[in-house]
């Protein structure tokens, strides 16, 4: 690193008092002399998830209402965009992703000059249950449909934003497809990416809290919506 860079790491939840906490104290404080803030944006959640997370060292953002989970991403990426960071790593809250793995995003980011790298699962997938494999695949083809553009894990929650790319998408998801969403400005707007394998990390826990069939088929739907209005 040429200089210290400043580090975010972005949490978007809903009712995760129960992993939450956990989750933050494991962020690292910072990589290579460079400091990490951890942010917690609480959407809407009925739980003492904010109380959890600042109790954990996290500064937290609060919806009032449960908006959805892009709706929580793009709050905390206009929060990053305003602080002046330089990466901002989204992150699941409900410990589907081990926190050691943010050093190896941001080190490839800013190593290799990225503007975005995208944590791939599908890389070392042993552990993630086979339905979220052919999930994830199939999510993969729909999303190149869509954007005319793919990346081997187009639904991973795991990534590191440069501020450029930030300030240069155009994010409009509510839900989960902001993933595809992320995927897509990407290509259209000529941004350069990488890929770096990740263990995913499947508890019970996490299992219950990730994401329902029923999301993967509103993330079709939304993405099905923005072909049409291409057409």
């Amino acid at each position: 690193m040429t200089h210290r860079e400043r580090i975010l790491v972005l949490l978007p939840a809903f009712n995760e008092a129960a992993a939450v906490g956990d989750v933050i104290r494991r962020v690292p404080g910072e990589i290579d002399g460079s400091p990490v803030i951890t942010m917690l944006v609480d959407d809407g959640s009925t739980d003492s998830t904010a109380a959890t997370a600042r109790q954990a060292g996290a500064l937290v953002v609060r919806h009032i209402t449960n908006l959805g989970v892009g709706a929580a991403t793009r709050t905390g990426f206009a929060a990053a965009t305003q602080l002046g960071v330089d990466y901002v790593v989204t992150m699941d809250a409900d410990g589907q992703h081990d926190p050691l793995d943010i050093c190896r995003l941001v080190r490839q980011a800013i190593e290799g000059n990225y503007d975005v790298v995208i944590g791939n699962r599908m890389m070392e997938p042993k552990g993630m249950p086979f339905s979220r494999v052919a999930a994830n695949w199939f999510l993969n083809a729909i999303t190149l449909i869509a954007y005319r553009g793919s990346v081997s894990d187009s639904q991973s929650g795991l990534k590191c934003l440069s501020r450029s790319a930030l300030e240069t998408m155009e994010l409009k998801a509510d839900q989960y497809d902001i993933c595809s969403e992320i995927v897509g400005e990407i290509f259209s707007k000529g941004l350069t990416y990488s890929s770096v394998p990740v263990k995913p990390v499947y508890t019970s826990y996490s299992q219950a809290k990730g994401q329902h069939y029923l999301n993967g088929v509103n993330i079709i739907l939304q993405l099905l919506v923005r072909m049409m209005r291409r057409v």
